[in-house]
């Protein structure tokens, strides 16, 4: 067993064990660039005489005493500090020194290159609380957590409550600089999880406000961020968001909110969107617009700010007990975020987004051949750190909404409101969860758990329709069945509550002529309530989208939904079609090319952000990885003519505008398409109405970087424009995308052979090493990724680790065996048969990358016509 890793079964061995009852983490941020001090005290009660263990990552413990008597420093090895011979109450003191980390995890150090100021902040999911402070960690073993912390006295500290009591501290050397210190006494929380805890330190800027809870209670807010971006901190417009998502979580839950304060602060070089620290949730800082952005994005934080706040109940009031019921966090979320956006703050198309991006993201994860239930299994926290996919929160939050169409809506959320009620504070299992709905709804949800939740797969919904003309020469449905199949390695067939509906023509638009809800259940059902309805132009199961499931469209409504895609008169039909024509494009039953002229029309007139940056990203795919190799070259250069044809007559200053002329630089490859691009940031030729922000400039130089148009000078003029932080992340991701032995080189040197970068310039660098239209440059370096893959497992943290299995794969030499001179597919499967020994994580995360490379290559058969 890795020495950083813990199982399910010892973490249930130790629950069994013992009970937590209250933490006191005193740490020390003034002993300068590299450790902080850690002292932990730990009270708990346990089975008398027994034996078990803590956790601890640390570069040096100094002493450990339980129960007043000293343990030899010795019983701390292997992230764990061996205790023996506990009493039935006890109190464990240890004193350690923390490194700061550099990658996203446990307690990360940032120095910010614009003012020199050093800015920190906690991340723990999954396990990484125990890099900060001793501790039981694992979510059921609940505590009080009380935070005392001694920090520069410029500085301001947030923890998971406010702070009781600030004082002047003397200071060691290092980050003080004479300048002073204060100690930060934070008042006890409420019992959560270690992984829930979060401390955030450094010279923030930001602004605060409060609401009031439906409990009458006033709840402080603040928002922050660091000091030299700040000014771009729309902080009233977040805080307004947060104000409508409690009211309507507090209304829908039936429960005020249940912690004291919600601080959401922006920091920089975070591994994901966000996270769900009680009273303090941390985001990723691109959040903080610095100049224009695209709707797509600007949708995104909203959701992702009502995500995080959907957590203080789903998460962190109630948690589950171990990580594989992880979903009972993120599936609950994700599909309340999108119930708030759509019912609380009013945004129309918030269900079009869900169907758009999270949707597509589940189907994708759910057709890997590395899928798994939605209720996972997790023995390890290996298991759990790449279990965050598409089935854990996007496929969970799609079944959701099946759920509450088969419970009703009304006995989905009494059901939520008794689950609150029962478990406030505590830790459950799926289980605890049926209860409450099947008490509230009256149905058996164990069948249905069994085959939705506990199984995994998607299946695939087919409409077969007959019809005859009559005396009235109305051609007619004569019969209607929905045949449901099943994947090969998942055959279970689901019961589906969902619409059907008939689309016309009325003019120039396409519009719902009717719409039956129906039951679908076992291999085919059959759909009498159709028969003798008029045959229309479109018909759309599913429509809706109600259900989890891939949906086909008979010829003629594929083919009738295809002519008239834009015609359209509501979002989501067009964005299911959309969606269907899509998922047929990778399981290889369309050709690229259909598919692209598909996509280019439709983003002619589709003004749905979140749908439009879902087929621009779509559209780069089908190009760079879909499409015959053979004819890339001419079809990337045909693509980019129609991304700038229509870039260039979008409105000014629209987000189509801004979309679509990104994504037009990232395919430019023609001499004149490199020059339009680039004149619409050097001022030569710039497009009408667009600003040309620090993003703009950093998007465009990547597209010339993979077109080998890109200059030295071009990155250094960028960076003295942008100096901050995220603009030396760019710099980096811009220099590693050119299409050099040299920048591929260095990349390996940084990222590969050793983990010289910080997180995020590490993932950007690996993004850019693998985004290629050459083979032959990055050929060199398949068969000495693949034999680096252990090493780095071993040596590098978590999420560096999977940064570079993920990011760095030469998934762009699929289906190009010839021109590469080796094939990677072939290569990634002997890899596999050969480390059958390896880490299960690492080869979860290897079957995946080689997956998405013989997709590509099979996708590319059917567009080449073979």
């Amino acid at each position: 067993m890795p020495a950083e890793n813990l199982t399910r079964a010892e973490a249930a061995e130790r629950a069994s064990l013992v009970a937590t009852q209250t933490y006191r983490v005193e740490l020390d941020l003034t002993r300068g660039p590299e450790v902080f001090g850690s002292t932990t005290t730990l009270t708990f009660t346990a089975t008398p005489g027994s034996s078990t263990f803590v956790d601890l990552i640390a570069p040096a413990v100094h002493r450990i005493t339980l129960n007043g008597a000293d343990v030899d420093t010795s019983a701390f090895a292997d992230s764990r500090i061996a205790l023996s011979g506990l009493a039935q109450t006890n109190e464990l003191v240890v004193e350690a020194e923390g490194a700061y980390m550099t990658t996203g995890e446990g307690l990360h150090r940032f120095v910010d290159p614009v003012d020199e100021k050093v800015y920190l902040y906690s991340q723990f999911e999954v396990a990484d609380a125990r890099r900060v402070f001793a501790c039981f960690e694992q979510p059921d073993l609940k505590a009080e957590f009380s935070f005392v912390v001694t920090a520069p006295a410029q500085w301001t500290v947030f923890s998971n409550e406010a702070a009781a009591e600030v004082t002047d501290a003397a200071a060691q050397a290092g980050e003080v600089d004479g300048a002073g210190a204060r100690t930060w006494t934070f008042a006890p929380t409420a019992r959560i999880s270690t992984y829930l805890t979060a401390i955030v330190a450094g010279p923030y800027a930001g602004t605060t406000g409060e609401l009031t809870s439906s409990d009458g209670r006033t709840i402080p807010l603040g928002v922050y961020a660091r000091a030299s971006i700040a000014e771009h901190l729309d902080a009233e417009t977040i805080m307004d968001v947060t104000r409508q998502g409690f009211a309507f979580y507090e209304e829908a839950f039936d429960r005020p909110y249940p912690f004291t304060k919600y601080d959401q602060v922006f920091v920089p070089e975070f591994n994901a969107g966000a996270m769900e620290n009680v009273g303090l949730v941390t985001y990723l800082e691109n959040y903080v617009f610095r100049g224009p952005v695209s709707g797509a994005v600007r949708e995104r934080r909203v959701i992702t700010i009502l995500h995080e706040l959907a957590h203080m109940w789903f998460g962190d009031l109630v948690t589950m007990r171990w990580w594989n019921d992880l979903w009972l966090n993120e599936s609950f979320a994700e599909y309340a975020s999108h119930l708030s956006a759509a019912e609380g703050l009013g945004i129309d198309d918030a269900w079009v987004t869900f169907t758009s991006l999270e949707k597509a993201w589940a189907l994708d994860q759910d057709q890997l051949p590395t899928t798994h239930p939605i209720v996972a299994s997790i023995e390890d926290l290996e298991d759990v750190e790449v279990n965050f996919d598409g089935i854990t929160y996007a496929k969970g939050s799609s079944v959701l909404t099946q759920l509450v169409t088969f419970v009703g809506r009304d006995a989905f959320l009494t059901g939520l409101r008794r689950y609150f009620a029962t478990h406030a504070f505590g830790n459950t299992e799926l289980s605890d969860l049926l209860v409450e709905l099947e008490a509230a709804s009256g149905r058996d949800l164990r069948s249905w758990s069994t085959v939705w939740l506990e199984s995994a797969g998607v299946t695939t919904l087919v409409p077969e329709v007959t019809t005859e003309t009559g005396d009235d020469s109305v051609e007619r449905i004569a019969s209607a069945a929905v045949v449901q199949t099943v994947p090969e390695a998942h055959p279970v067939q689901r019961p589906h509550r969902l619409a059907v509906a008939g689309y016309d023509l009325d003019g120039d638009r396409l519009v719902r002529s009717w719409s039956d809800e129906v039951d679908v259940d076992g291999e085919r059902t059959e759909l009498p309530t159709l028969v003798g309805r008029p045959w229309p132009a479109v018909l759309l199961v599913n429509d809706e989208d109600l259900t989890y499931a891939k949906v086909r469209l008979d010829d003629r409504s594929l083919a009738s939904a295809t002519r008239h895609v834009d015609a359209f008169a509501e979002a989501m039909p067009r964005t299911l079609v959309l969606a269907s024509a899509w998922d047929m494009t990778r399981d290889g039953q369309w050709a690229a090319s259909r598919y692209l002229d598909l996509a280019l029309r439709a983003l002619a007139s589709e003004t749905q952000p979140t749908a439009m940056r879902v087929l621009l990203a779509n559209v780069r795919t089908a190009v760079e990885r879909y499409s015959d190799p053979a004819t890339r070259d001419r079809v990337r250069a045909a693509v980019a003519d129609d991304l700038v044809a229509l870039a260039t007559g979008a409105d000014p200053g629209s987000d189509a505008q801004l979309q679509l002329s990104r994504a037009a630089a990232q395919l430019a490859v023609t001499d004149e398409q490199v020059a339009t691009v680039r004149g619409w940031i050097d001022g030569s030729g710039p497009l009408p109405g667009q600003e040309v922000d620090p993003q703009q400039r950093w998007e465009v130089l990547r597209g010339l970087a993979l077109a080998g148009a890109l200059t030295e000078d071009d990155v250094t003029a960028a960076l003295d424009a942008d100096p901050s932080a995220t603009g030396r992340e760019h710099a980096v991701w811009v220099r590693s995308a050119r299409p050099t032995a040299e920048a591929k080189q260095w990349v390996w040197d940084n990222v590969v052979a050793a983990a010289n970068l910080p997180n995020t310039q590490q993932r950007y660098a690996a993004l850019g090493f693998a985004d290629v239209r050459d083979p032959a440059v990055l050929a060199p370096f398949v068969r000495p990724y693949l034999d680096s893959l252990t090493r780095v497992w071993a040596e590098q943290t978590n999420e560096m680790a999977q940064n570079v299995v993920t990011y760095a794969f030469p998934a762009a030499l699929a289906g190009r065996s010839a021109e590469a001179g080796v094939d990677v597919v072939t290569e990634t499967r002997a890899w596999l048969d050969a480390h059958a020994e390896a880490p299960a994580a690492l080869r979860r995360l290897v079957a995946e990358r080689l997956d998405t490379a013989e997709r590509a290559v099979r996708a590319q058969a059917v567009d080449a016509g073979r």
